[in-house]
Parts: C-alpha cells; structure tokens; sequence
C-alpha cells in the first residue's frame, strides 16, 4: 500500500486508533460503573453511550481518510467535501434515528446513557488534542519548495545580487 501524500492521514489514523483504544478503556469503566449503580440495565446503558459516541466521532476522520484517497484527482476537493458532508449527514440521520428507537427501550437508563455518551465525546476530544498537540505537522505542507536560489541563478549571469555587472579580467 503506497502512503498517502496528504500530510493530515497519518494524524487522522493515529487519532482513530488511539481513541479506539481509549473508547474500549472507556467503556469497561461505564460498565463497571452503570452496573454498580443500575444493575444489567446500567452495564447496557453504559457500553451503548460509549459504542455511540465512538461511531459517530470515527465517522468524521474515516471519511476525512476514504476522502484523502482521490488526492491528486483533478475534482478532489469537490469529492472530499461531498464525502465528508455526507458522512456528516449520515452521523445526523443516524444519531435521530437512534435517539428515537433508544428512547423508549425498557434496557436503558437515562443517567447512564447520557453520562457515558458525554464522556465518550470528552474522551475523544482529549484524544484529538494530545494526538494534535504530539503530531509535527508543518505549517505549509503538500508543496515542493525549488531546489536552488533564484538569486544566485541571476547573480552567475548578471554580476552580483544588486545587479551590477561583473568586470572583466
């Protein structure tokens, strides 16, 4: 598999992978807690906040990923934008369709639920900042710079840099 030359993939896979670790961390302890305090229904509640908030973050950096694959195209920023607003519009649909089928399930505790989907959302928040803040990442990237001065090329054939001709002998 050939690298992707879009300077932003390897932070987006290191943010995936690193909050996926974080999310799986994550949701031992919503469900340890949530079956403390709620019993199988609080267990439940608890992995279901963190799986969501883990999908509908992941969304947005894997279809910024499967974006980054027509770099290069001549119409990529037409498809990276309708890829990433449909992934967006998929994360809504998805996140009222879910909201509503959840809503009135007997297995779930609202504390619970809601608690571990906002610390879901914290946790990958943190993630995005430490991957960010660890990554280098240069300030114009994607450019090739030019190989030589063009000042020393005009200086051989002109004379020197303030363009006074060079004397003979």
């Amino acid at each position: 598999m050939t690298p992707s030359p879009v300077s932003s993939t390897p932070i987006l896979r290191r943010t995936l992978i690193w909050s996926a670790v974080a999310a799986a961390v994550l949701a031992v302890i919503a469900a340890v807690i949530g079956l403390a305090t709620a019993g199988t229904n609080g267990l439940w509640s608890g992995l279901t906040g963190v799986l969501l908030a883990f999908l509908f973050l992941g969304i947005t950096g894997g279809s910024i990923l499967f974006a980054n694959r027509w770099f290069g195209d001549p119409l990529y920023v037409q498809l990276f934008f309708a890829i990433v607003l449909g992934g967006w519009l998929l994360k809504i649909g998805v996140f009222v369709v879910l909201m509503i089928v959840l809503r009135g399930q007997p297995w779930i505790e609202p504390l619970v639920f809601f608690l571990s989907l906002v610390a879901g959302i914290a946790m990958s928040l943190i993630v995005d900042v430490i991957v960010l803040t660890r990554m280098r990442l240069p300030n114009v990237s994607d450019i090739s710079l030019p190989t030589s001065n063009p000042e020393d090329d005009a200086e051989q054939s002109t004379g020197d840099a303030f363009g006074t001709p060079k004397q003979p002998g």
